[in-house]
């Protein structure tokens, strides 16, 4: 996608990195050129009718890909038809940027509902993106699961120039993290796969027996992979303060996540950022039991917010977070700045002159917010 000409954008609320203007943007090349604060509206520019122009927004960790790839589960759809379904659900909501969370790490007896598939979904994605279809900027993140049986030969896979900016390193070990609780464990499974408990109890064996044998060196490889392709590496689903210790010594600095307040604090002091979910926060806690994300941000406890699996949350976990915070500035570095800069994303995120001109138009229906129009590098996409 080119940048386009040049578009004035008119009488809207700026949210700014620190404070919250009536004003105009100038655009131009793909770039923001000027902000002028005023309320009126030049001759030839767009009227935004005092209506919020907030950054576009940068999605760190989300599913959703996986949600088109596969809507039932036994249902596969063409991949193409999946990512461009996911991209323009993306645009629509006003994310513009989206690291595309690919599972490398596979069960060989393919108990998981996808066998291994990431590389081959990453050639696409990157295809459909070098063709200049899909409509918001695309970048890989590998969730590098640890308790498999393929992950070092999948993560070989990638190189350099697929752009992998991100690499999560996921323990799903039964009884730990995420899944210390078994009674939900075996719920989540039973729900989800329509497993009988000799199954399931199967699967807990060989997993236990898995993270034994190959965890740590999976672990190792995860972030030696990160070094290689020259991706941010985060923790996910720290329980404990020696968890996002040994995190930390790792040279992890984002934290997916955390399921406590002890870990969240253990993560402040280490000095990782904490990303909680959309859906948590919006919803007013964790649908597993895990701590609430709307606790954290209380605490001074949040930095980060992914929609996780639910894409129209993130804009509306920005509102959420001011009634938190009453800052809006903040809610909203929330979602575009912070992670943009913790990825090493500096050029968006921020409605500033000379960032990409990647823009979303908001208006709030009653405390539910709209959005209204996207623009990408200057260029309407939603």
């Amino acid at each position: 996608m080119s940048p386009s000409g040049a578009i004035c954008l008119a009488n809207a609320r700026l949210v700014l990195t620190d404070r919250v203007v009536t004003g105009s943007l100038h655009i131009e090349g793909g770039r923001i050129q000027e902000i002028a604060e005023c309320s009126e509206v030049p001759a030839g520019a767009v009227d935004l009718d005092g209506d919020f122009l907030v950054p576009g927004l940068v999605e760190l960790h989300t599913d959703n890909l996986e949600r088109h790839l596969l809507p039932r589960p036994t249902v596969a759809l063409p991949h193409n038809t999946a990512i461009l379904a996911h991209d323009g659900e993306l645009a629509s909501c006003g994310i513009t940027t989206v690291f595309d969370a690919l599972r490398v790490g596979s069960d060989e007896k393919k108990t998981h509902s996808y066998g291994r598939y990431a590389r081959g979904v990453a050639t696409e994605i990157l295809a459909l993106r070098d063709a200049g279809i899909l409509r918001v900027r695309h970048l890989l993140h590998l969730r590098a699961e640890v308790c498999s049986d393929t992950l070092i030969e999948e993560l070989e896979e990638f190189g350099p120039d697929d752009r992998v900016r991100l690499i999560s390193v996921m323990d799903h070990t039964p009884g730990e993290r995420q899944f210390r609780d078994m009674a939900k464990l075996r719920a989540y499974y039973k729900g989800k796969h329509s497993w009988t408990e000799a199954e399931f109890q199967d699967h807990v064996a060989r997993q236990l027996t898995r993270r034994e044998r190959v965890g740590n060196a999976h672990e190792a490889a995860a972030v030696s992979a990160a070094d290689r392709l020259g991706a941010t590496v985060a923790s996910h689903d720290d329980t404990t303060r020696e968890q996002v210790l040994h995190s930390s010594d790792l040279g992890m600095r984002l934290a997916e996540f955390p399921t406590t307040v002890e870990a969240a604090e253990a993560c402040r002091e280490a000095g990782m950022k904490i990303i909680m979910g959309a859906p948590n926060l919006v919803r007013g806690g964790s649908h597993s039991g895990n701590v609430s994300a709307i606790d954290l941000a209380r605490r001074g406890l949040l930095d980060i917010v992914s929609s996780d699996y639910v894409p129209s949350l993130l804009m509306a976990s920005v509102f959420r977070l001011e009634k938190v915070w009453n800052d809006l500035p903040r809610a909203v570095r929330a979602v575009s700045e912070t992670p943009a800069d913790a990825t090493g994303l500096y050029d968006r995120g921020r409605i500033r002159e000379g960032s990409v001109a990647d823009i979303a138009r908001v208006r709030l229906h009653g405390d539910t917010p709209v959005t209204r129009a996207v623009w990408r590098g200057g260029q309407r996409i939603g």
